[in-house]
């Protein structure tokens, strides 16, 4: 049977190194997403951004895509980061709406249940981490990052670092993105008039694998990126106009 050609929501999920992840976390995403009410009127998307694996993780992700047909798969030539996955996946997924998420398992993608009621109030609905399942140094550092940037940059969010969004399709068409942008997602969507909320959502432990991002990447990388958005916010172009109607015939 020919699946809907409307497409209602997509997921991208970078991908590095999280071979021993990736099934169940497909498993999950797909019996969450069959369970929504909307899949009986559209169809769902999920797309795997390979960034660059060494693990095996590629191989498995094709297997998947040729298993369920709502998977999908984008290799990347190497390892660009995080910001460059999402940018990837932005410009291929076909949903009304688009959420991200991350490939580690730290996350419950039924909590997703909790963000999709306030997409018709909100342009960008972002999860917010209750008792962070992460060692001291991550949580020292996602704290002094989140600190300084809502001091420098306004944007009322508690929790950017968070992967679990939903965007309206709207907003990733319009932000623009350069390497490190993902963490500022919030920020880039109020530069442009885009309306953003928060909700509070599971974090675990991770079984397998280990984190890619540390307190030098993490901190030091999203204070220098920091200043460009707030150079951004100062000069973004963000207007409105309208065309005199047509004269008829």
């Amino acid at each position: 049977m020919k699946a809907p050609s409307l497409v209602w929501i997509s997921v991208v999920v970078p991908i590095k190194d999280e071979r021993d992840n990736i099934p169940l976390l497909t498993s999950q995403l797909i019996k969450f997403l069959e369970s929504r009410q909307e899949t009986q009127q559209a169809t769902f998307e999920i797309l795997f951004v390979d960034d660059g694996s060494t693990d095996g993780s590629s191989a498995l992700l094709d297997s998947l895509a040729q298993q369920h047909e709502e998977v999908h798969v984008f290799h990347m030539e190497k390892n660009y980061g995080q910001t460059a996955a999402f940018d990837a996946g932005f410009r291929q997924v076909r949903g009304e709406l688009v959420a991200t998420l991350d490939g580690d398992l730290q996350y419950d993608p039924t909590d997703m249940a909790k963000l999709l009621p306030l997409v018709g109030q909100y342009d960008l609905v972002c999860g917010q981490r209750q008792k962070r399942h992460d060692n001291l140094i991550r949580r020292w550092s996602s704290r002094l990052a989140n600190g300084v940037r809502n001091a420098v940059i306004h944007d009322g969010i508690h929790d950017t670092g968070c992967s679990l969004k939903v965007f309206r399709r709207a907003v990733v068409e319009r932000m623009p993105l350069f390497s490190g942008m993902h963490r500022f997602f919030p920020a880039l969507a109020q530069m442009y008039g885009f309306s953003v909320t928060e909700v509070p959502v599971q974090h675990f432990h991770r079984a397998h694998g280990r984190s890619k991002y540390g307190i030098g990447n993490r901190v030091f990388a999203s204070l220098y990126d920091l200043f460009a958005v707030r150079w951004m916010q100062s000069r973004c172009l963000n207007y409105k106009g309208s065309k005199p109607e047509e004269k008829a015939e």
